[in-house]
């Protein structure tokens, strides 16, 4: 238990805390958890906190006072950054930073709250919301050092993924995290058995013999409901008690789930004679850590083709302009989407099998896909039916993007490339999604169109298969 002092000082702190506007309204017991992983700095004005070309590996909460950064060694007329008392800095969740590429100077007396980055597995489980706030503030800092206006939309949409690519990413991480567990339960299952078990050497062979049999007969079990499984689970309990097994009650539901047959218990008991118990327990442990492994396999499976997604959208460590295969990007493009499109629409694909590559900025151009497809999934109200569809047409490549929406009005067809007109209702969109598109299209010397009719909408994109940029 902390000493009445140090926990005096940790509520000060979270007072502090809670006039920072991402805590502002986080659990008590959160934010004490938070602080108490913080270092607490003061800076004296003028004085460097953080030195150009240092490990980033922090992440600061300003209390009080106001700091500049910039780059030492870049230009002398180069972006200065500055954040004050409620700014949080330094290294936010998801940032690729690994050196900090500024000095930062204190402008007046500075109190911060360090958090180290080693911290943020953690703080995504503890406080998601939290967690989720942050990512926005990356988005926002990045957005506000690009200059570049399309570059700087290109990020915005990647922060309009990001929650849903953290949930995508959250479920099979948990999952695995579940299983991980499991394992360990399993683990200790098995030692117990080992100690507890009375099977004799000369019956070893036989019982594994047994056991390769039950295996290779079992099946995955497929209870029609719950009511069915219980009822199973009942009758495995009543068989092990008539033949005094211990904790009955304990061992029915794993060979429940393992899905042995009364064949399959009458068999291994054959074989196992007096350890029955013991003997029952490991083989149904050792099914079940096959079924978790393969758990396992899915999660992290998962995990990896996102990742992989996430590095193929962004054409991460690759040349701005260069071969582009549409087909592939228009699958990253659905896949970074899923959290999105998984909740009702249907998608079809349509690739003819002669599809050249284009030459093209790669990451634009699935700015050009995240765009029209989210406006597809909006206009669907998230049910609905999605094409999309990619041919050679001449020295083009055609690619559309067909919705069964309720269409956009004749009267504003014309208009919805303008810069900030949206039929979406206040709130819901910026009006710049289909002006990047068109921006970036034309950028490629493309051509975008649209034709739409009730239910039927077609988003055309035509990219010249040679570049002439």
């Amino acid at each position: 238990m902390s000493a009445p002092a140090d926990q005096a000082r940790i509520e000060a702190l979270v007072a502090d805390l809670r006039r920072v506007l991402p805590f502002a309204d986080q659990p008590q017991d959160d934010l004490e958890w938070f602080v108490s992983q913080c270092e607490e700095r003061r800076t004296a004005a003028g004085e460097i906190s953080v030195k150009e070309g240092a490990p980033a590996d922090t992440m600061f909460v300003i209390l009080e006072g106001e700091l500049r950064a910039r780059r030492e060694n870049g230009p002398a007329d180069g972006p200065v950054y500055s954040a004050r008392a409620g700014d949080v800095t330094g290294v936010l969740p998801f940032s690729r930073m690994k050196n900090f590429f500024v000095t930062v100077r204190a402008v007046f007396p500075m109190r911060t709250l360090a958090f180290p980055t080693k911290k943020f597995p953690e703080l995504f489980q503890r406080m998601p919301e939290l967690s989720q706030r942050l990512v926005g503030l990356l988005t926002d800092r990045v957005r506000n050092v690009t200059r570049d206006e399309q570059q700087r939309e290109k990020l915005a949409a990647l922060g309009k993924l990001s929650a849903g690519l953290a949930h995508e990413l959250n479920n099979p991480s948990a999952a695995a995290r579940r299983s991980a567990a499991a394992l360990h339960d399993c683990l200790e299952r098995l030692r117990a058995a080992g100690r507890n078990s009375s099977l004799r050497a000369e019956d070893c062979g036989l019982l594994a013999q047994r056991e390769d049999e039950i295996r290779a007969s079992c099946k995955p079990a497929d209870y029609k409901d719950e009511f069915v499984r219980s009822d199973r689970q009942d009758a495995i309990e009543s068989w092990l008690e008539a033949r005094g097994v211990e904790d009955a009650w304990k061992l029915a539901p794993l060979l429940a789930d393992a899905n042995l047959t009364d064949e399959h218990l009458e068999k291994f008991a054959g074989a196992a004679g007096a350890a029955l118990g013991p003997e029952l327990i490991r083989f149904a442990t050792l099914l079940e850590m096959e079924r978790i492994s393969s758990e396992l396999d899915n999660s992290t499976a998962r995990i990896s083709d996102l990742i992989k997604a996430i590095k193929e959208y962004s054409f991460m460590d690759q040349a701005p302009l260069q071969e582009v295969d549409i087909k592939s990007s228009l699958e990253t493009t659905l896949t970074i989407m899923h959290h999105k499109l998984k909740r009702g629409i249907a998608v079809t694909r349509d690739y003819a099998p002669d599809l050249p590559k284009v030459m093209a900025y790669g990451s634009e151009l699935n700015q050009v896909w995240t765009n029209l497809i989210d406006n597809a999934a909006d206009a669907m109200g998230n049910t609905g039916k999605l094409l999309v569809r990619a041919v050679r047409e001449n020295e083009y490549v055609l690619v559309e993007i067909v919705d069964n929406g309720p269409g956009i009005p004749p009267e504003v067809q014309s208009r919805i490339f303008e810069p900030f007109f949206t039929t979406k209702g206040v709130g819901e969109g910026t009006g710049l999604g289909l002006d990047v598109v068109h921006r970036i299209v034309q950028k490629m010397r493309g051509l975008v169109t649209v034709k739409s009719v009730p239910c039927d909408t077609h988003f055309q994109v035509r990219i010249p298969i040679q570049a002439t940029m």
